[in-house]
């Protein structure tokens, strides 16, 4: 294990925090009070580019860090290992065209300010009929079926991770909040990140 690690980490555990407030519904009414709903309207695309330039310095610091190599999967398996990142990246690309890359980034609403009057549309079906979050299981998938791991890529993935599956637990709750019993019944039925799991858990 190498120092960079446990620096990689660190920058994780700053970047999920700033996120987690800015995402926060304390944040969100401050801003509703300060500037009215003119900010809601910016709220969203801000979080987006912030988020872009802020994961930025982690990126850097992966990079340049020293480094030591924990494994590496010789052909052909790394073949395998490289289409499932393959479809980790479609997945991903799906997943944000199937809700629209103007809402994901949060772009509609600054250039339609009615858009943000509109209500949040509940999509169940393309990936969101196998799982409730299907762009994060898309990014695993595509950081953890690499061919070779280091210590620093691995500090990264970690702390990538447990950042999506912390932010999936306040995105349900929000997703309850907006779609009630209706996202209720879904969760129920649908797995979060693993197509089946819950569904062969029933069955026992």
């Amino acid at each position: 294990m190498t120092a960079g690690f446990w620096w990689i980490l660190f920058s994780l555990v700053l970047y999920g925090g700033l996120h987690s407030l800015l995402a926060s519904r304390r944040f969100k009414a401050a801003l509703l009070r300060r500037f009215g709903q003119a900010a809601l309207r910016w709220h969203r695309f801000l979080f987006s580019v912030m988020g872009g330039l802020t994961i930025l310095p982690v990126l850097a610091l992966t990079l340049l860090l020293p480094d030591r190599e924990i494994y590496v999967v010789e052909k052909p398996f790394s073949w395998l290992l490289n289409l499932l990142r393959l479809a980790g990246l479609i997945g991903l690309i799906y997943g944000v065209l199937q809700t629209g890359f103007m809402n994901f980034i949060g772009l509609d609403r600054v250039l339609d300010p009615a858009a943000a009057e509109k209500p949040p549309r509940f999509v169940t079906n393309g990936l969101y009929r196998w799982v409730r979050h299907p762009l994060y299981t898309s990014a695993m998938l595509l950081m953890w079926a690499t061919p070779n791991l280091s210590w620093n890529t691995l500090a990264f993935n970690l702390g990538v991770s447990a950042y999506l599956v912390i932010g999936s637990i306040y995105e349900e709750q929000k997703l309850l909040d907006e779609f009630g019993s209706a996202y209720e019944e879904y969760r129920q039925r649908t797995p979060g990140f693993l197509p089946g799991i819950r569904q062969q858990r029933v069955r026992e």
